[in-house]
Parts: structure tokens; C-alpha cells; sequence
């Protein structure tokens, strides 16, 4: 548990297994802090502790979450340190600042790189919503240097020093309990492919289908399995069939417990084209030696002991992954161990409440602005 005493909240859009809900679920459990969610939603939601302590705005749907934002935070209004992490709800509650209604303090932190994930009348949504309510904020939390640069070049009414770079959390202890957990599935007796997210186009699971499709002759044993639900689903399954690969490439649908598969895959693969950070490559690491991801977000270059690739290339992806099933183990196992251990929950929310403590205020700004006006005031009257 931290040693942090001071107030803490944390606003989530809903309750939705998603990576970043799961970061503040891992920081709100970190610290004993309440998590307040704008919408429940019907299946697929975080396991939450039960010893969390949280609250919903509704269970219909986010324009009512959205409504009922104002009474949700009434408790929090003063004298707490808010923390949020979707851009369209960090606007909203900087924007209540700015109103002068929300006086604690707001850390907000980016999920992805809208600007460069979005285009069209999406994009303008998003811009509009940072004008309005990002002046407002007081820590704005980057997962990786390169979201900070792009976010930089299109929000310029954010002063850089308020801007921050801080990795994702992993909580190894919840990994390794569940871990533990029995794997009672048939297409896990033969040797397996596992990836694991939102069935969208973002996620680079048709390059990943095609890509499994050039090695399948090599490997008749290997199957691929997708652990996860989502729009795409219907347009995968056809590709599938297309390939002839009914039997062998696998939709698992929503896994309450991806990572018994996690451990159990010869190979883990995170395809994704574009992501602000797979939360999921960090689970993947503490169980499995052999790790494939895409260079689909900032700082992935970096990290020990996985095998990388580039984005969108199935032939790429093929050959990468065929590297991975022909090696003994391709993590590097002491170093990525202290990795994973330098990114865990409780620092994760304490380096950022220690950067908050450091960011001047504007009275603090005058103050100092002042006293160098007397400073100077005082040295032309000696001289």
C-alpha cells in the first residue's frame, strides 16, 4: 500500500475491462482511493475488489453518466486531487473547474493520441472538447514520450511543463493470482498463438489472421487463438473462412481471465496498428518468455526480452513470429523482471502525485513574479 495520505478520486467514462479503466482501477486499489464510474456497463466489466470502494452514475447509458457527472463529484468538489483518463470526460471535469464548480485538483490522463487516431468530424469533436476544458486541468499524463510530442504539437494552449510522460502500471501480485487459475478449454490442448483485445480494426487482427495463414503449413499443430469481443467480429470470421482456417483460427469471445492463456501460448502476439500503450503487452511479459508486438506506440523499441515488428506488414509479422516459435525463449529474464517491477501501480500513482506537488500555481507564478519586482527595485536603489 502507498504512503500517500493525501485525498484521491478517480472518474472513469464506465466500468468497460479496458486498459485504461484497468489503470485506474490498479492506481485507485493501490492507494485505497474511491473510483466513481459515469456508466455500468451490462457484461464485461472490471473485476473490482471488494474491498474498493466506488460509485456509478447510472446503468442506461453515458449521456445519462454524462448528466449525472455534476451530483457523482459533488463530495470531491474541494480539497481532493482528481484523477480521469478519457479525453471527452478530462474536458468535462476541466471545464467544471474553469466554471469555478470543481476547485480540487485534476490530473487527467491520455488514453490515446487523438489527433493522430482520429480524423473527420471525430477529430473536431475532440478538438473542440480540449479547448474547452483543458486549460483547466492541472497535470496532463502522457503514456509515452512520443504521445507528449504529438499531443504538444496539437494542444498549445497546455504549457509544456504541465505535460508529463509517466508508463503504464502493471500489477504483477494480481497477475500472478491469477495466473493460478485452471485453463479448461479444449483448443488449449494443442500448441497455441494467443492476442488478446477489442475485436476493431486498431488491433491488427486481420494482419495477424493473414500473417498465421503464411506459417499454418509449417506449424499443422499450431493454432491461433483471439481472446476478446468487439465490431470487427462478423468481418474476421469471414476472413477465416475465406482462409480455411475454421479449424484452426479461433474468436474466443470476452475471457474474464486472459492470462492462464497468456502463460500457457507458445507465442503471445500484440498486432495492433495504433495504440496510445498495450496495457496487455506488459501481462503478456510477466507470463510468457516468447513475446511478439508491432511497433504500434512510443517506447516499445526499448523494452527487453520481446521480439519486434513493424505495423500493418503480414509478412513482417509472419516472419517475427516464425523467429519467436523457433527460439528456446526470447525474454530476457532477469531484465525484464526489474522492468515490470519499476512499473508497478503504487509508483505509478506517486510519481505522479510528487510531479502534481511540483507544478507552480499561478499564485505561486505572482509571488515569485513579485518578489524578483522588489528584488530588482531594491538593487537600483543601491546602485
Amino acid at each position: 500500500m502507498s504512503e500517500v495520505k493525501q485525498n484521491v478520486v478517480f472518474i472513469s467514462m464506465s466500468d468497460a475491462a479496458n486498459g485504461a479503466e484497468n489503470v485506474l482501477l490498479m492506481a485507485s486499489n493501490a492507494i485505497g482511493a474511491p473510483i466513481l464510474f459515469l456508466k455500468k456497463v451490462k457484461t464485461g466489466g472490471l473485476r473490482i475488489p471488494a474491498e474498493q470502494e466506488f460509485r456509478y452514475a447510472t446503468d442506461k447509458n453515458m449521456l445519462m453518466g454524462f448528466l449525472g457527472l455534476i451530483n457523482l463529484i459533488k463530495p470531491y468538489r474541494r480539497d481532493f486531487i482528481i484523477m480521469s483518463t478519457h479525453p471527452y470526460l478530462n474536458a468535462c471535469l476541466g471545464f467544471l473547474k474553469r466554471t469555478g464548480y470543481l476547485k480540487s485538483q485534476l490530473i487527467v490522463r491520455e488514453c490515446t493520441s487523438v489527433f493522430t487516431r482520429f480524423a473527420g468530424f471525430k477529430k473536431l469533436s475532440y478538438q473542440l472538447a480540449y479547448q474547452l476544458g483543458y486549460p483547466g486541468v492541472n497535470l496532463v499524463v502522457c503514456q509515452t514520450s512520443l504521445m507528449r510530442y504529438q499531443f504538444l504539437q496539437h494542444v498549445n494552449f497546455v504549457p509544456d511543463h504541465k505535460v508529463i510522460v509517466q508508463e503504464n502500471p502493471v500489477d504483477l501480485q494480481q497477475i500472478l493470482t491469477k495466473a493460478g487459475a485452471s485453463l479448461n478449454d479444449p483448443d488449449t490442448d494443442a500448441n497455441f498463438i494467443c492476442a488478446a483485445g477489442r475485436l476493431i480494426p486498431e488491433k491488427g487482427f486481420s494482419v495477424l489472421i493473414y500473417a498465421f495463414s503464411c506459417i499454418e503449413e509449417q506449424y499443422p499443430d499450431l493454432k491461433l487463438l483471439i481472446l476478446g469481443e468487439g465490431p470487427d467480429r462478423i468481418e474476421l470470421t469471414k476472413l477465416i473462412e475465406t482462409l480455411g482456417l475454421t479449424t484452426r483460427v479461433i474468436l474466443k469471445g470476452l475471457i474474464d481471465n486472459p492470462i492462464p492463456y497468456f502463460k500457457k501460448a507458445k507465442v503471445c502476439v500484440v498486432s495492433s496498428i495504433k495504440e496510445g500503450f498495450p496495457n496487455v503487452l506488459l501481462e503478456m511479459m510477466t507470463m510468457n518468455q516468447s513475446v511478439v508486438a508491432t511497433l504500434c506506440a512510443g517506447g516499445i523499441e526499448n523494452i527487453p526480452g520481446i521480439l519486434t515488428t513493424k505495423v500493418n506488414s503480414v509478412n513482417e509479422l509472419a516472419l517475427t513470429i516464425e523467429k519467436a516459435l523457433s527460439k528456446d525463449v526470447c525474454n530476457e529474464g532477469e531484465i525484464t523482471k526489474q522492468y515490470l517491477h519499476n512499473r508497478t501501480p503504487e509508483k505509478f500513482i506517486n510519481a505522479l502525485l510528487h510531479n502534481l506537488n511540483y507544478i507552480p500555481t499561478t499564485m505561486n507564478i505572482q509571488q515569485e513574479g513579485h518578489q524578483l519586482h522588489f528584488k530588482l527595485k531594491s538593487y537600483e536603489k543601491r546602485n
